[in-house]
């Protein structure tokens, strides 16, 4: 057996790419129904987004922005939640992988961390660090579960 190849050792030739193994911090089941709670969560978010998006707004930008362009990005945030949530739901009823939907989720997620640090000092102080801390809890979840699915 050559040196590198199954026997251990790491490759030193260029362009080879070397397999880590991944340590699943859950068990696939439990990952799997973490992720779907966290799916129907945001679908539940997303909706109401959509449906009174200055009730859902008010937490996270206060006053700020008022009119309809305050509404356009509420619901378009709302719709971006419910087909991350109603994706990983579905797939899940039909038996396909989730793991996609789930990372693809926790990244929009550390989006609204990243958004909501950018503008912090501008957002009403106490809505500030509650959507930070769903937020960032939610990307924590879905990190956690797709690492485990």
């Amino acid at each position: 057996m050559r040196p590198g190849r199954n026997s251990g050792q790491g490759s030193k030739r260029p362009g080879r790419v070397e397999r880590v193994a991944v340590t699943r911090v859950l068990d696939p089941a439990s990952a799997k129904r973490l992720a779907l709670a966290v799916a129907a969560l945001r679908v539940g978010l997303g909706l109401g987004a959509f449906a009174v998006p200055d009730v859902a707004c008010r937490p996270w930008v206060g006053s700020n922005g008022e009119g309809p362009g305050r509404k356009v990005l509420a619901r378009a945030l709302g719709g971006r939640d419910v087909a991350l949530g109603l994706g990983a739901l579905v797939a899940a009823r039909r038996g396909a992988p989730v793991r996609g939907w789930v990372e693809a989720a926790a990244l929009a997620d550390g989006g609204d961390v990243a958004a909501t640090l950018a503008s912090w000092s501008a957002l009403p102080k106490v809505g500030r660090v509650l959507v930070l801390g769903a937020a960032a809890g939610a990307a924590a979840a879905g990190a956690v579960a797709a690492r485990s699915l």
